[in-house]
C-alpha cells in the first residue's frame, strides 16, 4: 500500500512520543511489523521537559505529562540520517514551536534531512503554561502555520490535530485548505489527572497531562470519520489502538495509516508484529485483500 505516494509494507506507525529518538529503536519498530515512524516532536533547541513522574497509568490507560522532550532539531535529524542510511524505511519527523517562524524554520532543517514526511504538532495539551493555548484550537493559527510551513517545506506536511477542540472538522477543512498534504488525528486528550490517595496528590509531578489509550478510542474514531467525510487528504490515524481489531475499525472510520502509541507499554515493541498478524487474519476472514479496501468503508445508518 502506498502512503503520501511512499510504498509502506503495513499501514501500523509508531506514534510521535512514545520511544526515544534513537536510530536504532526506529529500525527496530519496522522490523517489527510497522510500516512507518514518527520521531518525537522536535524543536528548534533541546528541551529538558518536566520533572518526573511523567506517566501515570489508570484503568483505562495513561496520563502523560512529558512536556517534549527531545535533543533538538539538529541531533534529531542525525538519528533520522542514521536511520535511512542503514535501513530502508519511512520516517515522519515531527516538529513542533513557539510560533509559525520557529515551524518554518524547523520545516527548513528538515528539508535537508532524509526524512519523508513533515508532522506539525500543533497540539500537545501539556505544555500551555509555557504555550498557551495549543494552535489547533486557534482556527487562524492553523492556517498561518500550515501555511507557512507549505510555502517553504518540499516534504509532505501533516498536520496533527487535537481533540480539544471545539470543531476538529473545521479545523481539518483548515489544515487542507492551507495545503495541508495530510492529518494526524488525534493528538492526547486533556487535560487529566491522576490521584495518589494515600499521598493525597497528584501522580503526575506537573499534576495534569494528556490522556491517552483505550478509554479515548471511541473518541478518535468519531472525529476521524467526521474529518474523513469533508477532507480529501489521508488521515493517519491514532488514540488508543491496542490491537489488530483496534486499527482495522480505525481505517474503517476512514484512517489511511493508524499510530500506536500506548499500547508499546502495555504489549511492548511487539506489539506492531502480533496487531499486523491480527489486522491479517481479520481481512483473510473477512475476505479483505489489501489494506486499502478496509479505508472509511464504516456503514452508517
Amino acid at each position: 500500500m502506498q502512503f503520501l505516494g511512499k510504498v509502506i509494507p503495513s499501514p501500523l506507525t509508531l506514534a510521535s512520543g512514545i520511544l526515544g529518538i534513537s536510530f536504532s529503536s526506529l529500525q527496530r519498530v519496522i522490523r517489527d511489523g510497522a510500516g512507518m515512524v514518527t520521531t518525537k516532536s522536535l524543536s528548534l533547541e533541546p528541551r529538558i521537559g518536566h520533572e518526573g513522574p511523567i506517566i501515570a497509568e489508570f484503568e483505562g490507560g495513561l496520563v502523560n505529562s512529558v512536556g517534549l522532550t527531545n535533543p533538538g532539531i539538529d541531533d534529531g535529524l542525525l538519528e533520522v540520517e542514521k536511520f535511512h542510511n542503514e535501513f530502508a524505511g519511512v520516517s515522519i519527523v515531527s516538529v513542533f514551536g513557539a510560533n509559525s517562524e520557529e515551524f518554518v524554520n524547523l520545516a527548513r532543517a528538515v528539508n535537508h534531512s532524509k526524512g519523508d514526511f513533515l508532522e506539525l504538532n500543533l497540539s500537545c495539551p501539556n505544555v500551555e503554561d509555557e504555550f498557551k493555548r495549543p494552535f489547533a484550537l486557534v482556527p487562524e493559527k492553523i492556517t498561518e502555520i500550515v501555511t507557512a510551513v507549505k510555502a517553504v517545506s518540499n516534504k509532505p506536511v501533516l498536520a496533527k490535530l487535537s481533540p480539544n477542540a471545539n470543531d476538529i472538522t473545521l479545523m481539518a477543512m483548515l489544515a487542507e485548505q492551507a495545503g495541508a498534504d495530510g492529518l494526524t488525528m488525534i493528538n492526547t486528550l486533556g487535560h487529566g489527572m491522576v490521584i495518589d490517595a494515600i499521598a493525597r496528590r497528584p501522580v503526575l509531578r506537573n499534576n495534569f497531562g494528556g490522556i491517552s489509550g483505550p478509554c479515548i478510542k471511541p473518541l478518535a474514531l468519531k472525529l476521524i470519520r467526521d474529518a474523513y467525510k469533508q477532507v480529501k487528504i489521508p488521515i493517519l490515524g491514532t488514540g488508543g489502538v491496542s490491537n489488530g481489531l483496534d486499527a482495522v475499525e480505525m481505517m474503517m472510520a476512514g484512517a489511511s495509516a493508524v499510530a500506536i502509541g500506548s499500547a508499546v507499554y502495555e504489549r511492548g515493541l511487539d506489539v506492531f508484529k502480533i496487531t499486523r498478524m491480527e489486522m491479517e487474519a481479520f481481512m483473510s476472514e473477512h475476505g479483505y485483500e489489501d489494506y486499502t479496501d478496509l479505508i472509511g468503508i464504516l456503514e452508517e445508518n
